[in-house]
């Protein structure tokens, strides 16, 4: 009996084997989304407690997640995409060692479906694999065609991370914090957990203009921002600052710069320079050869190599050359 592959084939797909270049991470669409200062009545650089508003904690969680994804067949001039989305929570406690206490992944092609043909849906649906439907009105040119497919990705792996989060709220421990890699406003839980901290590594959205920019974007390194409440597509209210990991200067303006979300309550604007101390020092071991190691706490990336090295390796793109072989 033939497999789905063999079916999908027969039935007038031709295989493909591209991984597009933005496939291996998510994005940050460009905003301007605009603040409100909760610190400050304008925003100020603020060195980082050296002695620790609180203490290092004792136990503490860290998630990350990754995504993959591949063109493994066209439908005439429609993409079929196979998909990889992971995440992960590892969790330290006094002998320093990270261990997992939490994985979650799932597996599904992505295409617009009303838009194949019928023994090709049949096949892919007969794989046994989840087929997530991409909008029809982004076929056409495979730029527009492919944005979708990313969306489709990106959306799932957030609501992966998103689903894992909030369960391992649940087993955290009375003084255990938590570190997420992105936001917490997309999720009311984690917005309100006391305990609970996003670090962002893009900076996509401009929440502040003129003066307010450049003193943001010229910090110092071990120095943090003014605390602010961040407006625009945030879904759940939050406070943020900026830190600096690293001196920029020599560097890049983003060079070592994060954006930290934590709870928007009062206590938050008096712990975040304690916060930002503890933060800054999960710099060490830093994170090469990661392109990303400056602006990468090493728990974070201890997740990330976990998770990619359980990763499906024919989603990687490959290293071999994709010239045509020569006939012998």
């Amino acid at each position: 009996m033939r497999s789905w592959a063999d079916a999908i084939v027969a039935a007038g797909a031709v295989r493909a084997s591209h991984v597009p270049e933005e496939s291996l991470g998510r994005t940050e669409l460009s905003e301007v989304a605009g603040a409100e200062l909760v610190e400050d009545t304008e925003v100020r650089i603020h060195p980082l407690d050296p002695g620790g508003v609180i203490a290092p904690p004792a136990t503490a969680s860290f998630l990350d997640g990754i995504q993959r994804w591949k063109v493994t067949y066209y439908d005439g001039a429609v993409p079929i995409v196979r998909a990889y989305v992971a995440s992960a929570v590892r969790r330290r406690t006094g002998d320093r060692r990270l261990r997992v206490v939490g994985e979650t992944t799932r597996e599904f092609h992505a295409a617009a479906v009303a838009a194949l043909r019928p023994g090709v849906r049949a096949a892919l649906e007969a794989s046994g694999v989840d087929l997530v439907d991409v909008p029809q009105e982004a076929l056409g040119q495979p730029g527009p065609a492919l944005e979708a497919a990313r969306r489709a990705v990106e959306n799932a792996r957030v609501a992966l991370e998103k689903d894992l989060a909030e369960r391992h709220l649940a087993s955290l421990g009375a003084e255990e914090w938590f570190v997420v890699d992105g936001v917490l406003s997309e999720s009311a839980r984690l917005a309100g957990h006391p305990r609970a901290l996003g670090v962002i590594k893009s900076h996509g959205a401009q929440y502040f203009e003129g003066d307010a920019l450049t003193r943001a974007l010229t910090l110092p390194a071990l120095h943090r921002t003014s605390v602010f409440r961040p407006r625009g597509r945030a879904h759940h209210e939050v406070y943020s600052w900026y830190l600096r990991l690293w001196p920029w200067e020599g560097n890049d303006l983003l060079f070592g710069l994060l954006r930290v979300e934590a709870r928007a309550h009062p206590a938050t604007v008096t712990a975040a320079s304690g916060v930002s101390g503890w933060l800054a020092r999960e710099r060490a071991p830093v994170s090469t050869p990661d392109a990303r190691w400056d602006r990468l706490l090493y728990p974070i990336h201890d997740v990330e190599t976990y998770l990619r090295a359980r990763a499906p390796r024919d989603l990687l793109p490959s290293p071999a050359s994709r010239l045509p072989k020569a006939a012998s």
